[in-house]
């Protein structure tokens, strides 16, 4: 995630707010340019100071929950990332309203790397069985008490996340149950979406035969792979091929998961560069641990992303470990691990730079 500019003040702004601390002015992000705009007030609408564009917010501004703009001649009410909600949970609990807030947070920060890299985003409305939605759903129970669970997961399009996800003890709590090393609610939203683009650029198309070389048979029972998990774990020396354990599930989740942390470093080395994060250790022969993120990571080669994550994230880990927290990145990029992500990199950049036309789109 890159530093904005309030186009007012020039002081430094953030992508989440809704005006500059320093001279008060409305701010609102244009998804479509990856600005955040500087506002005033035209009537109803807002202009911005820095081009002649006339904008609205988008409707769930007024929940609080969104700080982008819809531009005047758009018939749209809901900007590029609300307009794929499907199923919000029952807002009248003020508890569900805070937990809807944290997580359009985390979806809005998945759809700024979504559209950087001009993904496909086809919605319900473009394509009813198979675009992308989500859905927030609560846990509830029957009559009789019975408890009636929400799964977070992805199917046809549909990605459901269970509000409950939003309370940083239950995830933890969840966490700790599962043995997972990182949970968090970005990381959710980054995994599933890996589930959809597995479906939109691999599925039906020429790289299927590259992703059975690297990730396995898809086709394999599924449920059955995810019980055996589960019951046993991952196997012995997991960690020479896979990210994380859950990884070694099955192919598909190996994906998804490679997905999720490839973008993690990429947006994480996009804000490590907007800082001007360089990295020179000044103990040792460390030369091999000297980065410069003088790049946009969002368009490189993958060896350049690999490089500069590398010492970053010992250098932050480092840190971490000082304040007496857990590293930040607890994770090893083996050299099969790197090797998949190369194969997803290739993905998302064919679609940024429009080299994609013989893949399905949607």
């Amino acid at each position: 995630m890159k530093l904005f500019e309030c186009q007012h003040c020039h002081r430094a702004v953030y992508f989440d707010n809704t005006a500059c601390l320093s001279c008060g002015h409305r701010l609102g992000y244009v998804a479509q340019r990856s600005v955040m705009a500087t506002l005033e007030p035209d009537g109803d609408l807002w202009r911005a100071l820095a081009e002649p564009e006339v904008y609205r917010f988008c409707a769930n501004a007024g929940q609080g929950v969104c700080n982008w703009l819809v531009p005047q001649s758009s018939a749209d009410e809901l900007c590029e990332a609300c307009r794929h909600n499907a199923t919000l949970p029952d807002l009248s609990n003020p508890d569900n309203l805070a937990r809807w807030r944290k997580l359009e947070a985390a979806k809005h920060h998945l759809f700024y790397s979504l559209i950087l890299w001009r993904l496909p985003r086809t919605d319900r409305t473009q394509d009813p069985e198979n675009g992308l939605a989500f859905e927030f759903l609560a846990e509830g129970q029957t009559a009789d008490g019975t408890p009636i669970p929400v799964l977070t997961g992805h199917s046809g399009g549909l990605i459901t996340l269970n509000v409950a996800e939003a309370d940083d003890p239950e995830r933890e709590a969840r966490r700790t149950q599962l043995h997972e090393t990182y949970r968090t609610l970005l990381g959710h939203f980054r995994h599933e979406i890996g589930h959809y683009y597995w479906d939109c650029l691999v599925r039906d198309s020429e790289h299927l035969a590259r992703f059975h070389e690297l990730f396995g048979d898809e086709t394999r029972d599924y449920g059955e792979a995810l019980k055996a998990h589960y019951e046993a774990g991952a196997p012995v020396g997991w960690e020479q091929s896979y990210i994380t354990p859950y990884a070694a599930a099955h192919p598909w989740e190996d994906f998804a998961e490679c997905w999720a942390h490839y973008m993690h470093i990429v947006d994480s080395l996009e804000t490590a560069g907007s800082f001007g994060v360089r990295i020179r250790p000044r103990a040792g022969e460390a030369d091999d641990l000297d980065a410069r993120i003088d790049f946009n990571p969002y368009r490189t080669t993958l060896t350049k992303l690999i490089e500069a994550w590398v010492p970053v994230t010992l250098a932050v880990n480092s840190l971490n470990r000082s304040m007496g927290q857990p590293d930040l990145y607890p994770f090893v990029l083996s050299n099969p691990v790197v090797t998949k992500m190369g194969f997803i990199h290739d993905l998302v950049q064919a679609c940024a730079t429009g080299e994609n036309a013989s893949t399905k789109l949607g």
